[in-house]
């Protein structure tokens, strides 16, 4: 279950709200580590993003939903319905075929994109209230380890517009936790790829492989 929200989240999601709107980078908390959003489809705000991350551009961002029914907007999904809402909302990030709906800006490289819906309420609390995806990436510079508090990334704080703190996410004792999402690429019919084992890889195949018979695309 998501944990309670908390009294003063209103007036937080108001004002990441507004920042998002002005194309701001706002910094978040999630079900694993903390993130760095923009409005996905403000070409502007996702370049913002890319040089805040210290990236070329290759590596792709992801996109991030309030709700599984949003994802049929922005992607082909050729899985059944039920797999989408076994591992969502969750720290999974499934990766499927994008659709004309997406930001050309987003990614320009690749037909596919990467959707998350955190299991965290104030993150899917955010997306519902912007009315279309987030981009999304971990709150680090690319090569650096990702962050579970607020203070880990405070180098990035002038680049940001807010900063949302909610406290430390995951287990700042617990290595694994820093992994990040598992990222499972569910493209091809039938079949799956790990591109990224992160912190929830043995409970995601499980679901895969023995609820929902897909193979291993390797094999």
């Amino acid at each position: 279950a998501e944990p309670p929200v908390s009294a003063g989240w209103g007036e937080a999601v108001a004002a990441a709200v507004g920042a998002l709107r002005a194309g701001g980078l706002v910094a978040v908390p999630t079900d694993t580590v903390y993130g760095v959003a923009c409005l996905a489809q403000d070409s502007r705000a996702v370049r913002s993003i890319y040089s805040l991350k210290g990236r070329n551009g290759r590596k792709p961002l992801a996109i991030c939903l309030g709700d599984v029914e949003h994802v049929y907007r922005y992607c082909h999904v050729n899985v059944p319905d039920e797999l989408l809402r076994d591992l969502l909302p969750g720290p999974v990030t499934l990766v499927l075929k994008r659709s004309e709906e997406l930001n050309k800006d987003l990614n320009p490289f690749t037909s596919l994109v990467g959707v998350r819906i955190p299991n965290h309420p104030f993150i899917r609390e955010l997306a519902r209230a912007c009315s279309g995806p987030l981009a999304l990436t971990s709150a680090n510079i690319s090569c650096q380890a990702s962050t579970l508090t607020v203070s880990e990334f405070q180098d990035l704080w002038p680049q940001l517009s807010l900063v949302v703190d909610g406290g430390p996410v995951g287990d700042v004792q617990s290595p694994e936790c820093r992994l990040g999402s598992t990222v499972v690429d569910l493209s091809v019919p039938g079949k799956f790829t790990i591109i990224r084992p992160g912190c929830a890889l043995t409970s995601t195949v499980e679901v895969l492989r023995q609820k929902y018979g897909l193979v291993p695309e390797s094999s």
